[in-house]
């Protein structure tokens, strides 16, 4: 492919019409280099027009019915099967994924608006009577109601799956929904737009706003008319959309530096595996990544060495090779970032025993699968989001250490625990604060079928489906 060839130009979506007049945003080709897509950028009039929109269909989603909502959900999904190919594509191209994780997210976010429908079916109303002195006759409906307008942003590293995680429950509920993508990758958001527009929503339900955050990002989480806010991201973005938005309801799922505790009694081949898929799966940039080891001393040296076996079955290459494992980092500035982390890491005393170099091929940056052995607490890659293809194991001298270093974060989105002790793997789950905690695997989240969300600087409330849906709509109790 020629270089800087742009494939395809994508616009906004604003209260039913397709937006062409904002200053085009290129999208980096991180498969073959150059750019080879553009999307005309919205602008504050754009997310005025858009919140205007939203609001002004409040009435008309408030009387729908569960089976027109479900017809949504369905023709979306069927949508996005349609043009898996094309997706996946894309996928590839903006986010540097390769194509058979491509494909699996677009499978998911088919996967989750189908999921969504089977929820939204269960989301009924409660009768209760009265149960207190002088309330014996009362009866009571407690019904749902949809919160209004709900603003979703989306990260770069999952552009469409996450999306259909916050758009899919938002539209069950009977919101309108305003999509802020990322700016790196908006594409596969546009595209969504497009099957959504087919689907029949009224005009206003549904709006795409590509953009840079501090032109558009700002005005619309500020904005009153904005009633809830879905964010996955990291937490210094969250924390700064967390005090634009003053009193609206917050669903966000932020960073992570998910420690994996391996205990002298664990199976160490399935604990290396899980640490190397852990660690390297799109190169790293997951907010549930395996970001530290920590390794019972006894067992640090032949852990290490089962992990540089299992890394050496990973390596960097076409991503439209079905075989390709790995590709590259999204930007100049994450490779930055990983290059900073790893090099703390090595002047406080780790030590790197694969990989902790990054090179560029037709502007696209890569970081080899890195492994550092012996990486002192102190190091800031025990403690920091690296979001990059690093596995760092450090030493721990029992349980209650393990769980000490494991809790020095203030990032508590994901754990796991490699132990054949049950009584042990559950009591270190109870007590290491995450989110979630895996025992004897990776940390994974699934369609969304379990609730997921982190403590502290990760996150306010629980991400899932049936948990999304839930957060997107309030009770209204009806006293007869």
């Amino acid at each position: 492919m020629e270089q800087n060839a742009i494939q395809r130009r994508e616009r906004p979506f604003v209260a039913g019409e397709w937006v062409s007049d904002g200053e085009p945003l290129p999208v980096s080709d991180l498969a073959d280099g150059g750019t080879f897509a553009s999307v005309a950028a919205a602008d504050t009039s754009d997310a005025e027009r858009a919140l205007s929109a939203a609001t002004g269909v409040h009435a008309d989603l408030r009387e729908t019915t569960v089976p027109e909502r479900v017809e949504w959900l369905e023709s979306i999904a069927d949508g996005i099967r349609r043009r898996e190919d094309e997706l996946a594509e894309v996928i590839v191209r903006e986010a540097g994924k390769p194509i058979s994780s491509a494909r699996g997210e677009v499978q998911s976010a088919a996967e989750r608006f189908d999921r969504a429908v089977g929820e939204l079916r269960h989301l009924t109303g409660e009768y209760r009577t009265g149960t207190t002195a002088g309330h014996e006759d009362w009866q009571a409906i407690v019904k749902h109601e949809p919160m209004g307008t709900v603003l979703c942003i989306t990260p770069y590293n999952y552009p469409l799956s996450t999306m259909a995680l916050q758009v899919a429950p938002a539209i069950a509920a009977g919101n309108a929904v305003i999509v802020k993508p990322a700016s790196k990758t908006p594409i596969s958001g546009a595209i969504l737009a497009d099957i959504a527009a087919d689907a029949g929503l009224p005009d206003g339900a549904y709006n795409f706003v590509p953009g840079e955050s501090s032109v558009i990002g700002d005005p619309l989480a500020s904005d009153a008319r904005v009633d809830a806010i879905a964010m996955t991201g990291s937490s210094g973005a969250g924390e700064h959309v967390a005090r634009q938005s003053g009193i609206t309801r917050l669903h966000m799922e932020l960073g992570g530096n998910a420690p994996a505790i391996v205990f002298e009694d664990a199976d160490l081949d399935a604990a290396a595996d899980a640490a190397t898929a852990g660690s390297l799966k799109y190169a790293g940039q997951r907010c549930s990544a395996v970001s530290r080891v920590l390794a019972h001393e006894s067992v640090h040296d032949e852990l290490v060495s089962r992990i540089d076996d299992a890394m050496a079955e990973w390596s960097i290459g076409d991503l439209f090779d079905t075989d390709t494992t790995l590709g590259p980092l999204v930007s100049a500035d994450q490779a930055d970032w990983v290059a900073e982390l790893v090099d703390d890491a090595v002047d406080r005393g780790a030590t790197v025993v694969r990989g902790g170099e990054r090179h560029v091929e037709d502007g696209v940056h890569y970081y080899e699968p890195t492994l550092l052995a012996d990486v002192p607490r102190d190091a800031r890659i025990v403690d920091e989001e690296q979001f990059g293809p690093v596995c760092a194991v450090t030493t721990v001298t029992d349980e209650d250490d393990a769980v000490r270093t494991a809790n020095g974060s203030e990032l508590a989105l994901d754990a796991a625990v490699f132990t054949a002790d049950h009584d042990r793997a559950m009591r270190v789950a109870e007590r290491v604060n995450a989110g979630a905690v895996r025992i004897n695997g990776a940390p994974s989240h699934g369609l969304g079928d379990v609730p997921f969300g982190g403590n502290d600087a990760s996150g306010i409330g629980r991400e899932g489906l049936d948990s999304t849906i839930h957060e997107f709509v309030r009770e209204k109790s009806i006293i007869l």
